[in-house]
């Protein structure tokens, strides 16, 4: 008979005793133990686990949407657009979650949806925090965080900083491509609006892709991801539909309506708008 395979033969770590583990170095135990399903429904541990494992997606997009920002400010552009890739590739996976949640079906829900009471994806402080960095800024949607002290003040101090948008456009004047004065100064806390000069600047950046690589690298860079936010947000409602229908969201809003209305939102709408024009 065959001996079994010993991993300790080929020099594998078999005693943890004091030392550090997988499970140690990842605090698996806090991490694994942080389900606590409410009722005795099956799928309510999927419903958990999926938002909890977007929330860990999310905070690794913001650390790399603030570092891809910072890299952008000090003209850092290669690195910054590793960082964007990979903001990307997040959003993907984020994308994918939806394809498991949608295994729920409506009877399944309805088990255990009365025990989430108010709470809802709408006030994940980690999804306002993107949105607020990548330049979709509303200030009335820190009042979901106003009983968190700590949420609300790096939400607030987020809005007093320029968006990743912001920045790029800066980048954009730096680099010697026309743009006014009052794009360039303006209150960073308040919401972008579309401005016809930032569409020329992207044009001239699109006609000319040799003499403003980078820029143009940059510009492809933003909009692959907004193509997959994009994404991530179409099949938000898709899969809110099929599982509730048009009923109200458990946090109070239209539900599927309110959804629906957020697709129209254009984070860097200028990078669309000038596809028209070229």
């Amino acid at each position: 008979m065959k001996k079994p395979f010993d991993p300790a033969e080929d020099g594998a770590e078999m005693a943890f005793d004091g030392r550090m583990s997988y499970g140690d170095y990842l605090h698996l135990d806090a991490v694994l133990g942080a389900q606590h399903p409410l009722s005795d429904a099956h799928d309510e541990m999927l419903f958990i686990i999926q938002h909890q494992t977007s929330e860990l997606w999310m905070k690794l997009a913001i650390h790399e949407v603030i570092a891809a920002r910072s890299a952008l400010a000090a003209g850092q552009l290669r690195p910054a657009f590793k960082m964007l890739t990979r903001v990307a590739r997040i959003f993907e996976q984020l994308n994918n979650a939806w394809d498991v949640l949608r295994t729920m079906t409506p009877s399944e829900y309805t088990q255990f949806r009365d025990q989430l009471g108010q709470s809802s994806g709408f006030q994940s402080h980690q999804y306002r925090m993107i949105e607020f960095a990548l330049g979709n800024r509303n200030k009335a949607m820190l009042r979901p965080h106003v009983h968190r002290p700590e949420i609300h003040a790096a939400l607030q101090a987020e809005l007093a900083r320029p968006s990743l948008y912001d920045v790029a456009l800066r980048l954009l004047a730096k680099r010697g491509v026309p743009l006014p004065e009052h794009v360039i100064t303006r209150d960073v806390s308040q919401p972008y609006t579309p401005d016809d000069a930032v569409e020329d600047a992207w044009k001239i950046i699109y006609a000319d892709p040799e003499k403003y690589w980078e820029l143009y690298e940059l510009a492809e860079k933003l909009v692959d991801f907004e193509d997959y936010f994009r994404r991530w947000r179409f099949n938000h409602v898709t899969t809110v539909e099929r599982i509730i229908g048009f009923k109200r969201g458990t946090g109070g809003t239209s539900g599927v309506a309110y959804l629906k209305r957020m697709l129209g939102t254009e984070l860097f709408p200028e990078l669309w708008h000038v596809r028209t024009a070229l």
